[in-house]
């Protein structure tokens, strides 16, 4: 089950809500449950937004080795592969951080 506080928009898991909200302070009365149908919304925005940190997370290691290879220059075909593989994740990456935001802003991220 999952409880929504009223006042922040905490969400809770828990087979009730906590006695005080842990972000706001709010009592428990303050919370109200979840509908199923949105708490399946929840747990699928969960998991999608941790594949975008996850992603991210790969991006990052990407773009790093990409500029060690870049700074090695071993020769010219080399280096246009480790620039373009730079380019290629740091726009991947920056497009799945505008998701989590685009995510949080729409509500879903529980």
């Amino acid at each position: 089950m999952k409880w929504k506080c009223s006042m922040c928009g905490y969400i809770h898991d828990g087979d009730s809500a906590p006695d005080i909200c842990p972000r706001c302070g709010a009592p428990k009365e303050k919370f109200d449950k979840i509908a199923a149908d949105i708490e399946q919304l929840i747990d699928r925005s969960r998991k999608t937004n941790q594949l975008h940190m996850d992603l991210t997370h790969v991006l990052s290691k990407a773009i790093s080795i990409s500029e060690a290879g870049i700074a090695d220059n071993l020769d010219p075909n080399c280096l246009s592969i480790f620039q373009k593989a730079k380019k290629a994740a740091f726009e991947l990456r920056q497009m799945s951080k505008a998701e989590i935001v685009a995510h949080i802003n729409k509500q879903k991220w529980g």
